[in-house]
């Protein structure tokens, strides 16, 4: 062994085991880049631009004064991939293990014989992923008994895949490591575009979808039809080549610049990123896969790294955008591009950011990768859309009336794209679904269940390439089938099943009530299966996003599923008696209410944010009703570890600002209670939010949403400590002190004689009560 000064320096040694194998190694050089690049040692675009430069230099060093005469082109590329192999030389051999070059050699040597039994002599760790692929399959394909001694092996090559290939997150890796094969991981690769990982939205559809493939097996021929959307997965790494590639790298530290910042530096940052390029090692996939799809259109979504996990959803804090795919080639490559674009923007929004710092995420290096998939559903004329669509909780997050078993699970449902069943959007309601007890609704009599019924759908419109909203009944047609199971007929005084033509019956008479489908079709026996499977191998509630359509070729109509997402749901906290108190005197009683309640208990509340429902509905203004709820977004901000709620018109979060304040999460996050008040004249119905991002947002920040009718019978609302109490707005915000007609803001403590609210929420009996209580040390 020669002495430590005459040791062959790193990059010589692999130099000199590269010439060993002088056919292969153009592969294995190829092979080391790629590691160079997936491991971030630099990105490939730098390393190109390396490439370059340094080949430039050789030109002048060789004495050439005008290379782009003196030099012919091929000669000029092969300068280039000299160039390129030496430094894949030095980066490798000065930053990554010399282990990994041997398994990348033994890879790509065991390729040319894959008959030969190769046993694992590495470690998948460090090994390239090409290569725990190949022996992975190797081991899969082994007779069954030879095949259960190398089953350690081959969950060891699952997990390194997993965590390369999808997600880190280890309570993900526990429940994926026993579904995945190595078969599954290499085909998952196959359709991604770039490095890095495919993300939490990804990942957690595949999982979802490899469990109920399973469980369709097992049960035979009737076994519910799970269907996966066509999809494709532009890696995180991804994300990093856009940004440097266009000069964006001032976003890195976007997230820790103060809330007010970030909001107003957000219109420059998503102009800036649609002013950008792709990449080329994007573009090109990108193209590739529209000539495959053809006129198919697509979707394009956000899955982050940090999307679906356990107690993080992220639920409608990153952008999807539909791309109907209708134009040219170059029209639909270019909207495909803004798409991608604007999703890789929303990474940067203020909701995300604000919802990252308080789940104590904002540290973390949050890459988006991108998810895009055809579009489920059936052309029926010049539109597309699919016949359901909904979110499916595993657990019901309310109860409505006491029969209802929340383990049966729960269904937001609405006819054509899931838009309208994840978002709060305007004067309209999709059919809630207790699984256990699906005729049961919450609305009751003909006149409530026609004002909660769906008046508009949202669709594909392929002649005009867009996406557009219309009333339902100018979409009702008699070609489709599918209709008898989704309408009932409003008489007046009542609603009544179909038993006739449905469009004889005129289409605006006919109401969205899904009553056929809930019972004549096997929806709710399929949904109650998928969600009760998929809990208890997630050990934890989840939600599933979906679409469905219904199979007529049977006895009884089917319904197949297609799953578009599924993750971890965070619930409230139930099982924890709550006595209402008994006896308060009427003074004391601010509020109470006895529909749609929660289970919860909220102590010590000192400020009530009030915002006046007659003076806001008489608003006309839209510019001004923008500008109140901004003033509720810094009023969140201002009394941050206060205990507070939030009280106003209809539904918070709408994006119809008629029939409630448009806020987002960053605006209402440290509140404690939401209350809805219904407007007067029945405007502004306080909606059933839960299934929605809205709703995921106020359970994972422990906010109960609470609708308040104050003209019902049977509640109470003291609209006199709300007239009568002085307005704090000007101190906690002299900037926005011309908005007290509008909003109030009330310190309890200080007109209750030292008293707080309370506001006490017993789901059993279906009442809540807020009222002034005196507490120990509290003056």
């Amino acid at each position: 062994m020669p002495p430590d000064s005459l040791k062959v320096p790193k990059v010589l040694k692999l130099y000199l085991e590269i010439t060993q194998y002088p056919i292969l190694a153009p592969k294995i050089r190829a092979r080391m880049r790629e590691e160079l690049f997936t491991r971030g040692v630099i990105t490939r675009t730098n390393f190109e631009t390396e490439v370059r430069t340094k080949a430039e230099q050789t030109q002048r060093l060789e004495g050439l004064d005008n290379p782009l005469i003196q030099e012919p082109a091929d000669v000029w590329e092969r300068r280039k991939q000299q160039t390129r192999d030496y430094l894949t030389d030095f980066y490798f051999a000065y930053n990554l293990p010399h282990e990994l070059f041997e398994g990348i050699v033994q890879s790509i040597v065991a390729e040319r014989n894959p008959s030969q039994k190769v046993f694992l002599t590495f470690n998948p760790e460090l090994a390239p992923i090409d290569m725990v692929l190949a022996q992975g399959e190797r081991y899969e394909a082994l007779p069954q008994s030879e095949r259960a001694q190398a089953q350690h092996h081959i969950q060891e090559m699952v997990v390194v895949v997993l965590k390369t290939l999808m997600t880190d997150h280890l309570g993900f890796i526990r429940i994926a490591k026993e579904w995945f094969t190595i078969h599954d991981l290499k085909e998952i690769r196959q359709r991604r575009i770039g490095d890095g990982k495919i993300g939490g939205k990804a990942a957690g559809m595949l999982l979802a979808w490899k469990i109920l493939q399973r469980v369709a097996e097992q049960s035979g021929a009737h076994a519910p039809a799970i269907v996966l959307p066509n999809s494709w997965y532009i890696g995180s790494s991804m994300l990093y080549e856009f940004n440097s590639h266009n000069n964006l790298l001032f976003s890195v530290d976007q997230k820790y610049k103060p809330l007010e910042q970030i909001e107003a530096e957000y219109p420059s940052i998503v102009k800036a990123y649609l002013e950008s390029r792709l990449p080329e090692e994007m573009s090109e996939p990108l193209r590739e896969l529209l000539a495959q799809v053809g006129k198919r259109a697509l979707i394009v979504r956000s899955s982050s790294l940090l999307e679906d996990n356990f107690g993080t959803s992220f639920a409608g804090k990153y952008d999807s955008f539909f791309c109907p795919n209708q134009g040219t080639f170059e029209q639909n490559f270019a909207a495909l591009a803004t798409a991608i674009k604007r999703t890789y923007a929303s990474a940067l929004n203020p909701d995300a950011l604000a919802y990252r710092k308080r789940m104590r995420l904002i540290d973390y290096d949050e890459r988006m990768a991108i998810l895009i998939q055809e579009v489920q559903g059936e052309r029926r004329g010049r539109y597309l859309f699919p016949t359901l669509a909904g979110v499916a909780y595993s657990r019901n997050p309310f109860r409505w009336n006491p029969q209802i078993r929340r383990e049966d699970g729960f269904v937001r449902l609405v006819w054509g794209l899931g838009t309208r069943a994840v978002e709060r959007v305007g004067a309209d309601f999709p059919r809630m679904v207790a699984l256990s007890h699906p005729r049961l609704r919450p609305e009751v009599g003909a006149d409530e269940l026609r004002k909660h019924s769906q008046r508009f759908i949202d669709l594909i419109d392929l002649e005009n390439n867009i996406l557009t909203t219309s009333p339902i009944a100018s979409i009702f047609s008699t070609d489709d089938k599918a209709l008898p199971y989704l309408v009932s007929v409003d008489k007046g005084d009542y609603v009544q099943s179909l038993f006739a033509d449905p469009l004889l019956e005129g289409a605006e008479n006919l109401l969205l009530t899904f009553d056929g489908l809930l019972q004549k079709t096997d929806f709710v026996t399929v949904m109650k299966t998928l969600l009760q499977r998929l809990e208890r191998e997630y050990a934890f509630p989840v939600d599933v996003e979906f679409t469905a359509d219904i199979l007529q070729n049977s006895d009884k109509p089917r319904v197949r599923v297609h799953i578009l997402q599924c993750r971890p749901h965070t619930s409230y906290e139930t099982g924890t008696r709550i006595e209402l108190p008994a006896n308060i005197p009427e003074t004391d009683q601010v509020f109470s209410t006895n529909r749609l309640v929660p289970q919860g208990l909220v102590q010590r509340i000192r400020y009530i944010v009030y915002v006046h429902p007659e003076k806001y509905s008489q608003l006309g203004d839209p510019t001004l009703k923008l500008e109140l709820a901004r003033v509720i977004g810094r009023l969140n901000q201002r009394l941050e570890g206060q205990t507070f709620i939030l009280m106003g018109p209809g539904r918070w979060g709408s994006a119809n600002m008629d029939l409630g304040l448009k806020v987002g999460y960053a605006d209402i996050n440290n509140t404690r209670v939401l209350v809805e008040i219904a407007l007067p004249r029945g405007e502004g119905i306080p909606d059933v939010s839960y299934g929605t991002h809205f709703f995921q947002d106020l359970v994972e920040a422990h906010i109960y949403p609470l609708p308040l009718f104050p003209h019902e019978p049977g509640t109470s609302f003291n609209r006199a400590f709300f007239t009568q109490a002085p307005n704090v707005l000007a101190p906690l915000l002299p900037g926005d002190a011309a908005y007290a007609e509008y909003i109030k803001v009330i310190e309890v403590p200080t007109v209750a004689n030292g008293r707080h609210l309370e506001i006490v929420m017993d789901e059993e009996r279906g009442e809540a009560v807020a009222y002034l209580r005196r507490y120990e040390g509290h003056g």
